[in-house]
């Protein structure tokens, strides 16, 4: 996605914000809510990586605590040409795994106990590729301020129907919006920003797994991974991300359900279309899938130098 799109869709979000506090307080709403726009884009920017880290108890690694792992990040992130990003592991069941930071000189990675128990050596790199690429891609703040903005917009319009949803400078001269448009505009607002949210997300979602397909260098590892996730998703609870599913997002699957076709309302693609744009790839690449039978048991997936070798 563009710089210029990104920067179309945050104004746009922005807008209802100061839309809602309008009908809550006027101008002066409007203002005031530009105002906590700016200051929530401020304090997502600098500190969202520790929120969503802090908010799923993860642990960082490092080469002592997690070799293997902490080996493979290093080399994948030196595919992609990204500095080493810091490595976290969430004690959580559920296979999954997500990235966050500011830019990549600040990222992170995060992975869960079960993505680590329940994937092979190579799903697990097709994993930790598709992080970096959304690192590379500058999608970590991108997803972590618009959802914040979001949720912002949700709770100021919930304010709104609190206090009545009018305001007392356009209560008598409001144009015919009323109690009812402001009420509608409550109810409509939050609605605006999830499915502005939920767009970048699927876009993002499908170009992170080109181009981590390319890190890794085979497609058929990531589509593999996905698909076991997916299935795990539908079966194992993420309970934190259910407390607060507006992270939900910043996955590689959707932790609260799975989705069985792209719509207006997805988090994430449709699982089987991005395992199809990954086989896609791999044809137009040239790459053919790894067959199962010649793949030595405990080689490193670069011929035994890489990083479990």
């Amino acid at each position: 996605m563009s710089y210029f799109k990104t920067a179309i869709l945050l104004a746009g979000m922005t807008a209802l914000f100061m839309g809602v506090g309008y009908l809550i307080g006027g101008s002066s709403g409007a203002l005031i809510a530009l105002a906590v726009a700016a200051a929530t884009n401020v304090f997502a920017y600098w500190n969202s990586d520790k929120m969503v880290l802090s908010m799923y108890g993860a642990q960082e690694v490092d080469a002592r605590s997690a070799p293997d792992l902490v080996r493979m990040v290093a080399d994948l992130a030196g595919n992609a040409q990204l500095p080493m990003p810091k490595v976290y592991i969430m004690d959580n069941p559920q296979p999954n795994a997500f990235a966050t930071g500011r830019n990549p000189e600040n990222a992170a990675v995060a992975v869960t106990t079960g993505l680590m128990q329940s994937l092979s050596r190579e799903e697990l790199a097709g994993v930790i590729a598709h992080e970096l690429a959304h690192v590379k891609n500058h999608d970590t703040l991108l997803m972590t301020i618009t959802a914040t903005i979001a949720g912002a917009i949700s709770m100021l319009a919930q304010f709104g129907m609190f206090f009545g949803g009018g305001n007392r400078e356009g209560e008598n001269n409001n144009g015919g919006l009323g109690i009812i448009g402001s009420i509608l505009m409550m109810i409509l607002a939050p609605f605006a920003a999830m499915l502005v949210q939920m767009a970048i997300s699927r876009s993002r979602e499908y170009a992170a797994d080109d181009l981590g397909a390319r890190i890794c260098g085979q497609p058929a590892w990531l589509a593999s991974a996905l698909a076991k996730i997916e299935n795990a998703a539908h079966q194992v609870p993420n309970y934190e991300a259910e407390r607060a599913p507006a992270t939900a997002h910043m996955f590689i699957i959707n932790p609260l359900t799975g989705q069985g076709m792209d719509n207006l309302f997805a988090t994430h693609p449709s699982t089987q279309n991005r395992i199809a744009a990954l086989q896609q790839l791999a044809a137009k690449l040239g790459i053919r899938p790894p067959q199962p039978a010649a793949a030595p048991a405990r080689r490193g997936l670069w011929g035994g130098r890489g990083p479990w070798g």
